[in-house]
């Protein structure tokens, strides 16, 4: 008996081991998460309450999940003082690397700082930090799209007339940038007057309300051109309930909302950015950074029209 249950335990136990010896390499393959799924990534967007962000949210979302890496997201809802909070608790989290959409350039610079000290890359995205050196900075050419607003609307009004100017949040960069594009056109014409140049926040509500304002002690308006398109859209109905016509109304980011209305024939045009770009282009640039690579200091993403 032993002769014959020698054989068969020695050829079980081969194939066992045999079947070990397959199964181990494969199995640790199979669960062994890739490289850059240990990358943690904490995303800081300035407010969710804007559609723009939304989309840039979402397309770091769907580029954290397709690259199998961990996206912390945190709202600032417009608030300075809350973004920092925001990212000291992502600094407290040990994320790698942070994603920024300041809702303040300036007042994020300190806390931009210690996640540096803490050894953790940042990269901007649409809005820049002042005051700290950031990896890379990802977004489109904002004086450029300033510009090119500025160059539809004095082509839409003949070369004269009277101008609005709805600001985005002060101290942000791309109210700055987009501002500085928009006057590097419009200054200096003789025939074209900036009639009011007030800040609405990137707003809908307050573009409406400070629209409204601006109306009330002048309708003769012949062109609207705000920092985005929430403000535009606000603006569109303070200028409809004046009853104006032929007002020409350009907003920037292209959301669907502004887009749609320009298909109606209702805002004459907004400059396309592409926000799901800027989202997945972040997380791109964060997983090459957490595996050493060198990065583009400014990643630009390309701007359209999108016009009646």
């Amino acid at each position: 008996m032993k002769r014959i249950l020698s054989p068969l335990l020695i050829g079980l136990l081969a194939t066992g081991l045999i079947a070990c010896s397959k199964q181990g390499p494969d199995t640790q393959a199979a669960s062994e998460p890739a490289a850059s799924s240990a990358l943690s990534i904490g995303l800081a967007i300035s407010t969710q309450n804007n559609p723009f962000f939304v989309a840039l949210r979402d397309g770091a979302d769907a580029e954290a999940k397709a690259q199998g890496v961990k996206l912390i997201t945190v709202d600032a809802q417009d608030d300075s003082a809350k973004q920092i909070s925001n990212i000291e608790d992502l600094i407290q989290k040990k994320v790698q690397v942070i994603l920024i959409n300041p809702a303040d350039s300036d007042a994020v610079a300190g806390v931009v700082k210690e996640a540096l000290k803490a050894g953790i890359k940042v990269v901007s995205l649409d809005r820049s930090v002042n005051g700290a050196e950031v990896s890379a900075h990802i977004a489109s050419d904002n004086v450029a799209g300033g510009k090119m607003a500025a160059e539809f609307l004095l082509e839409k009004i003949g070369g004269k007339g009277n101008l609005v100017e709805l600001e985005g949040i002060p101290g942000s960069s791309a109210a700055r940038e987009r501002g500085q594009g928009f006057h590097s056109v419009i200054d200096g014409k003789a025939d074209v007057k900036l009639a009011a140049k007030q800040a609405a926040d990137f707003d809908r509500a307050k573009g409406l309300t400070v629209m409204e304002n601006i109306l009330q002690g002048n309708k003769d308006v012949k062109g609207v051109f705000a920092h985005n398109d929430e403000m535009a859209l606000g603006a569109l109905k303070a200028i409809e309930a004046a009853g104006l016509k032929n007002v020409i109304v350009v907003g920037f980011d292209a959301t669907p909302d502004a887009v749609n209305s320009v298909k109606a024939g209702q805002m004459s045009a907004t400059v396309q950015q592409k926000p799901e770009l800027i989202g997945k282009m972040g997380v791109d640039t964060a997983i090459k950074l957490g595996k050493g690579e060198a990065v583009d200091k400014f990643i630009p993403v390309p701007l359209d029209l999108v016009k009646q």
